[in-house]
């Protein structure tokens, strides 16, 4: 199991690395890298090229203001690629937010929330456990402990107000 994780500048590392852990915690291979589409697309061409021929099931990517790097990295593979747009400018990520989310046909990320890494790391690991029980397994556990924690709260919610 292998996921690779670009972000576009290293600022957007603190909002990356929930995922890096997410993922490790199930035991994914992660391969991070910092590369801009903008200031080292040659770099990023070669990386997208070995995830191409690595084993990666998923790339993560990140990245702020005109965003370009979740559509470049998906314009040179058909690994699914998810968008995870970061806020850091003046219009607090929505920028990014809409660059992501409008590619062409044929192109498509997948695009979570602003800043919404944990989210990118559930969504490859879904993507994984359509191949992998034991990964679709971990989640479902994990779904059911989210459940009982929610009815707990319910639970004390009615007891004390009802």
């Amino acid at each position: 199991m292998r996921v690779a994780i670009i972000m576009g500048s290293t600022s957007d590392l603190p909002k990356v690395e929930p995922a890096i852990g997410i993922l490790k915690e199930y035991g994914v291979a992660v391969d991070v890298r910092c590369l801009s589409a903008h200031r080292a697309h040659a770099g990023l061409s070669d990386f997208i090229e070995e995830a191409n021929n690595n084993g990666t099931q998923v790339i993560i990517t990140a990245a702020g203001m005109a965003a370009a790097l979740p559509g470049v990295v998906a314009s040179q593979t058909v690994i699914p690629v998810i968008g995870v747009p970061i806020s850091g400018s003046v219009l607090d990520g929505m920028d990014a937010l809409l660059s992501i989310v409008q590619m062409p046909s044929g192109i498509p990320v997948a695009t979570v929330a602003i800043n919404g890494s944990k989210n990118a790391a559930y969504l490859a690991l879904q993507i994984i456990g359509n191949s992998n029980a034991e990964v679709r397994k971990k989640l479902l556990a994990e779904r059911e402990s989210m459940e009982a924690a929610a009815m707990k709260a319910n639970a004390e919610v009615i007891a004390k107000y009802n």
